[in-house]
């Protein structure tokens, strides 16, 4: 009858060993110890096999009926009974290796690392005991606080299995957590030093190597290259495992190695091209390192492996768009949201499109009301509104959508309230006729950015037309100009700044630099050297100048005027009045 229920419990012991993973592998995930700053990785068994022929040697029914007591409590979900039968299964026969892991991982996870000590201690005397046994005292040892047994045990592990890395990373750990870096370097050094170890121990070495790199106190630069080393020795194994290889292409990449990650997701790409995974990562290096045609390469492919994934779409979108590929770019965003119109950023990438690359604002406009009939207001809604409206001269509706932006943004994203921003309200602020709030918005842009010169110009023009603060719109003007000294609009604001503190003769040499170096013909250039000629006395050159600004004003359409209707009729005037004006220009 004895001899029937130990069978039986034994039975029992090794299946609930099989199904639970109580013989913990080498590698296999431990107990989070005292510090995260290094990888939890358990110590493993050492000897599986071993372990298996013990199943099999003369256990005490003891031993098995509390662990069968331990694997009921267990499902029934009372974790500390389960725990101390466990236990108790574990002292009754220390040999058994697989149930003494077990006990001793269930109380370091529940911080009683005192127990696990008393269950490791009474199965390390045997002289037989594996490495792995060692490594968990050292870990229990070192939660304990009980450093120099925790070295003692970590070094006997080491010594039993040179090729298992928990030891060596639980001695790194204690070295370290007592501000003792250099010998915990060493302990990794010594690990890698070991021969004829194979591609996993070589990366987990490599992650322990960059995590001390990443933390203060240790020397950065040092530490990465023994990772680098560690990494390029596994890239030498040429590993048949695929995830092997995609292991050490992203550690490469979080050590910065990006040409050798690339090589690596390039040959996998070719090998696995059906893999979009890979292809992902290959793309995302491709954009790192500025090879933006390759990376569009990788993603069309993923595109083609997967038409129906709207955030691929997206992506693409975006990249077409750094390529200045408007019309592409428009493409893969319209695709996007028919794929999936709950990708609130693709309305607005696309909105910004229509609206700043196209100089669409009705169509922006109305990507956006889509977008407000599905997600709450934000910054960049209100912010491309704001422009929208500002393209179609509606200022006032801009400068009500800006200041919402401006709130909104104050309230939790206050990093976008950048000088450009400023500069746009600005702008539609002056051209709203609120001079006051236009100086104070661009005096804002440059508390933000003191070398904006697009600020500097625009602000110095504005006092000079307002004829107020000359000098200080001078000073303004003439340090955008030594920034960008071929700006044809600069130019043209700094003689005409000159020319309103009474400086006409110097006012000229600037205008005509500035008609020098436009790219395209502007009305507001020749009314401004017509005035300039008509102080200095110059009448026929004057009219020439004012019939030439009429003249390019009138080949235009409706849509590309850049005089007001008024402003027109005032050269028109000005012109009229000149003596003279009867004759003809050129």
């Amino acid at each position: 009858m004895i001899q029937i229920l130990k069978l039986w419990l034994v039975f029992i012991a090794t299946a609930a060993l099989l199904a639970n993973g109580c013989s913990t592998p080498s590698g296999q995930q431990r107990p989070v110890s005292a510090s995260k700053s290094l990888p939890a990785k358990g110590p493993g068994t050492g000897n599986p096999a071993a372990s298996r022929e013990r199943l099999d040697e003369e256990i005490p029914v003891e031993a098995l009926a509390h662990f069968a007591a331990g694997l009921t409590y267990d499902l029934n979900g009372q974790t500390e009974l389960a725990i101390e039968e466990y236990s108790q299964s574990a002292l009754a026969n220390p040999s058994h290796e697989p149930v003494v892991i077990e006990a001793a991982r269930r109380h370091l996870r529940a911080r009683k690392p005192e127990q696990a000590i008393e269950i490791l201690r009474k199965a390390t005397d045997s002289a037989s005991a594996s490495g792995s046994l060692y490594a968990w005292l050292g870990l229990a040892c070192g939660q304990a606080g009980q450093t120099e047994a925790a070295i003692r045990a970590n070094r006997t592990a080491i010594k039993k299995l040179p090729r298992s890395l928990p030891a060596y990373q639980n001695l790194a750990q204690i070295y370290f957590q007592s501000s003792q870096t250099n010998e915990a370097l060493r302990v990794l050094d010594e690990a890698a030093h070991q021969a004829s170890v194979d591609a996993p121990f070589l990366l987990d070495l490599a992650e322990l190597y960059s995590r001390y790199a990443r933390t203060q106190g240790a020397p950065n630069d040092a530490v990465r290259e023994r990772a680098v080393k560690v990494l390029d020795r596994a890239a030498q194994l040429d590993s048949p495992n695929p995830a092997t290889w995609q292991r050490l292409a992203d550690s490469y990449v979080q050590l910065g190695e990006l040409g050798k990650a690339e090589a690596i997701f390039a040959r996998m790409v070719k090998t696995y091209p059906q893999l979009f995974m890979l292809r992902g990562k290959l793309a995302e290096l491709y954009l790192r390192t500025g090879k933006k045609e390759q990376a569009a390469e990788q993603l069309e492919a993923i595109a083609q492996l997967e038409p129906t994934n709207p955030r691929t779409q997206a992506f693409l979108g975006s990249l077409a768009l750094d390529n200045h590929n408007v019309e592409q770019a428009i493409r893969h965003f319209e695709r996007a949201l028919a794929l999936s119109p709950d990708l609130e950023q693709v309305y607005y990438e696309l909105a910004g499109v229509k609206i700043v690359n196209q100089k669409k604002p009705e169509e922006g406009l109305a990507l956006l009301a889509k977008a407000r009939t599905r997600f709450r207001p934000g910054f960049v809604m209100e912010y491309y509104t704001g422009l929208a409206h500002v393209l179609l001269k509606q200022y006032r509706e801009g400068i009500q959508h800006f200041t919402s932006a401006e709130l909104l943004a104050k309230a939790d994203q206050p990093a976008r309230l950048t000088h450009q921003f400023y500069y746009q309200l600005g702008s539609a602020c002056e051209r709203n006729g609120d001079s006051e709030q236009a100086e104070k918005h661009f005096q804002k842009c440059l508390e933000i950015s003191p070398d904006s010169a697009d600020a500097m110009n625009y602000l110095g023009y504005m006092l000079t037309e307002r004829g107020t603060k000359l000098e200080q719109a001078r000073i303004l003007i003439q340090r955008a100009v030594e920034l960008e000294p071929n700006n044809a609009a600069f130019l043209d604001s700094f003689g005409w700044v000159l020319f309103k503190l009474n400086q006409p003769r110097e006012a000229l040499t600037y205008l005509h630099r500035s008609i020098e170096k436009s790219e395209e013909l502007d009305s507001t250039l020749y009314d401004h050297l017509g005035d300039i000629y008509r102080t200095l006395d110059e009448l026929e050159r004057a009219r020439e100048a004012w019939q030439r600004a009429l003249a390019i004003e009138d080949s235009r359409d409706a849509t590309s005027k850049s005089l007001t209707a008024e402003e027109y009729g005032k050269i028109k005037r000005k012109l009229e009045a000149a003596p003279g004006s009867g004759q003809s220009a050129p």
